[in-house]
């Protein structure tokens, strides 16, 4: 699967909720992981429809 994380906005992100936060670097390997889970099964939850889009029902 491709990389799906844009790590300056996930920063810029952080630095919104906690200006003195700072960003382990392994912190965006476990955020990856967790996004392409949530979307493997947003995938199986619109197949299991019959849909071949995703809705925001299939978060």
């Amino acid at each position: 699967m491709v990389e799906m994380l844009v790590k300056s906005k996930i920063k810029e992100a952080v630095k919104a909720v906690d200006p003195d936060m700072r960003v382990n670097p392994e912190f965006y390997d476990a955020l990856e992981a967790e996004l392409k889970a949530l979307v493997e099964k947003a995938v199986r939850r619109a197949k299991d429809e019959g849909k071949k889009t995703l809705y925001p029902r299939h978060v």
